[in-house]
């Protein structure tokens, strides 16, 4: 089987690991450009070709990092002769001319039981809705958003302590186990498409910041056992884990919340960081 990996940050190096823990090595990365990061703007790989290179895989997987997709790209692409492409949070919008390339199709990789939570944020997004179970969904990619037919999909538990973090590890590994089990099948033209019910369907949206903002007050009423306001706290700061990090401000100060904890209706902040200082464990 030959196919292109479509994939750039941590969620995308992940499933892709666990593709080629099982031999299934791409012909091809398609992943966003180096960038410049931190305070010196060191220029770093992204996430999926940092993979490549830590497996020793650079000479054997061709890495592709277009700036833009034109048409010079898409023939690159077509050159491969890929039977299918897999796109895994690759961060960028395709175009149904790159979709249409592999004999196959494309399929994508989406971090939930579609129709539910399709869009930019589904892991942040179940866990700030305090929800108990997501999955992933493999589908065949088209032109709406993450709104094409079902190839397979599982389900995956959220734990109490879950924190986007640790979700995302869990639904990767779910997600690179399901490709390996289904791509045969898929590729044989074995597996029966389901069409997805869009009066279903629920979408979420790109996070800023401010979205991770904990106003001080609310949070001291969390801590004094408003059980509502520990109960959405709670989620934000697991939600917000580690990036963008809920924060709240105490006297102008930023205060980034980092772990929490609630027990007997009472939130409980078990990991802080004060701007300018390192993060410290608080105890209970």
């Amino acid at each position: 089987m030959n196919y292109v990996f479509f994939g750039t940050p941590e969620f995308g190096r992940a499933v892709l690991e666990k593709l080629l823990e099982v031999n299934l090595f791409p012909i091809a990365l398609v992943t966003n450009p180096d960038k410049p990061v931190g305070r010196k703007q060191v220029l770093t790989y992204p996430p999926t070709k940092q993979l490549i290179f830590d497996k020793k895989l650079d000479t054997k997987i061709a890495i592709l990092q277009p700036p833009k997709i034109d048409d010079v790209f898409l023939q690159t692409l077509q050159d491969f002769k890929a039977d299918v492409f897999i796109i895994a949070a690759y961060a960028k919008i395709v175009p149904q001319s790159l979709l249409s390339i592999p004999y196959k199709g494309t399929i994508g990789v989406h971090p939930s039981l579609l129709p539910k939570y399709r869009g930019a944020s589904p892991i942040q997004s179940v866990i700030l809705n305090g929800e108990t179970e997501t999955g992933t969904s493999l589908f065949l990619v088209g032109v709406g958003m993450d709104d094409g037919p079902i190839i397979a999909s599982r389900s995956v538990s959220i734990d109490l302590y879950d924190t986007t973090e640790t979700l995302t590890k869990k639904l990767a590994e779910a997600s690179g186990t399901l490709l390996f089990e289904t791509l045969p099948d898929f590729l044989s033209g074995i597996l029966q498409l389901t069409p997805q019910d869009d009066t279903q369907a629920t979408f979420t949206k790109k996070f800023k910041t401010e979205d991770a903002f904990v106003d001080f007050l609310e949070l001291q009423r969390a801590q004094a056992g408003d059980k509502e306001l520990a109960r959405s706290i709670n989620q934000k700061i697991r939600a917000f884990y580690p990036e963008p990090g809920a924060y709240t401000l105490e006297n102008r100060r930023r205060l980034k919340l980092l772990g929490s904890k609630v027990m007997d209706g009472r939130l409980f902040l078990t990991c802080i960081q004060y701007e300018g200082e390192r993060p410290r464990t608080v105890r209970s």
